[in-house]
């Protein structure tokens, strides 16, 4: 009788396939995540921010100002990282460059933050919804991003993702570059429910990439406030700091 079945070798270590970093290309270990102990810890996280919009702040446990004198439509924003790098390379390769693993690594960890969260009290949501993207752009783009990115954070929470409830009925421009009052300007009108969104009594959380003024989630929570939902959250990947922060 041999020593070890077919089964069992393949569960021996050396035979198993070597994860690489999509940082550094150095060979991983981790079990699930093909990013190294080292650069992990290097990511630029967020640390300090407003217990509200996520904005970086210089001290834990506080709301910023802003937030404060005009609370938003939602409840909180969840992010793990600063819009810094290496995180923001990996995003726009992902976002603008098709590279889909640099997206799905972000997720992966992304889910793990939001794990970390639900087990200190985080409340979870019943659904997540992705930020509809502007037809012209899908159109262009071949995909949505915050679509892909809620479909993988789904699978990991085990959470139900519908992404025919928010529905983006005008292609306003691109809000990358502009100021918080001509990006709400850019959005009146812009977003409506879908026919099957039923969302009175529900927390749900919006997901997208990056948050930098809040305007587009602040729009989909007022919207989906109006509707009944008696709480919105905001998944992303990563907050800016408001312009002239350090």
């Amino acid at each position: 009788m041999p020593l070890f079945d077919l089964t069992s070798l393949r569960r021996l270590p050396w035979l198993q396939p070597r994860r690489h970093c999509q940082l550094c290309d150095e060979a991983t270990d981790h079990p699930t995540h093909s990013i190294c102990t080292a650069c992990e810890a290097e990511l630029p996280w967020l640390g300090a921010h407003c217990q509200v919009c996520a904005v970086p702040l210089a001290a834990h446990g506080l709301i910023c100002g802003a937030c404060q004198n005009k609370p938003p439509s939602f409840t909180r924003v969840e992010a793990p990282w600063r819009y810094a790098f290496p995180v923001d390379n990996l995003i726009t390769r992902f976002k603008h460059q098709a590279q889909w693993p640099h997206g799905r690594l972000l997720a992966e960890l992304l889910a793990e933050h939001l794990g970390h969260a639900y087990d200190e009290g985080l409340p979870r949501p019943q659904a997540l919804l992705p930020v509809p993207l502007a037809r012209r752009r899908q159109r262009q783009r071949g995909f949505n991003q915050a679509q892909m990115l809620a479909d993988w954070l789904g699978a990991s929470l085990k959470l139900p993702v519908h992404n025919d409830w928010l529905q983006r009925r005008l292609d306003t421009p691109a809000q990358q570059g502009l100021d918080a009052a001509t990006r709400k300007r850019n959005l009146r009108q812009a977003f409506s429910l879908g026919l099957q969104a039923q969302v009175a009594g529900a927390h749900l959380a919006l997901v997208d990439d990056v948050l930098t003024t809040g305007a587009t989630a602040g729009m989909l929570a007022q919207l989906l406030r109006r509707a009944g939902a008696l709480r919105v959250d905001v998944y992303c990947l990563a907050r800016t700091p408001r312009p002239g922060d350090g």
